[in-house]
């Protein structure tokens, strides 16, 4: 049985891309050429509140992808699969094609 997890607040919960370790010829690449850091989210929460009590929404939706800082986030297992959560205002952007 697969847990859900939803956020509370503006939390974000995000499952991070891990980049290939080789190409496709099968060249090992480098440790520091994978360096971007960034993930997918997974799901948001419903928003924090201001001072008169009205819902101010989480900036990014479900399936979008986000650019991570390098620290921070709290680490979540869900199952064999790795997950991070982070507030609203820590994510640094949205990766578009």
């Amino acid at each position: 049985m697969a847990k859900r997890l939803i956020p509370t607040l503006n939390r974000v919960l995000v499952e991070k891309i891990v980049p290939p370790a080789k190409t496709s010829a099968g060249i090992l690449l480098p440790e520091k050429t994978n360096k971007l850091n960034s993930g997918t989210v997974v799901a948001v929460g419903p928003g924090a509140r201001d001072k008169s009590g009205n819902t101010i929404p989480v900036s990014v939706k479900e399936g979008d992808t986000v650019l991570l800082p390098e620290y921070g986030g709290t680490e979540v297992k869900l199952g064999d699969k790795e997950y991070h959560i982070y507030r609203d205002e820590e994510i640094l952007g949205t990766l578009h094609d």
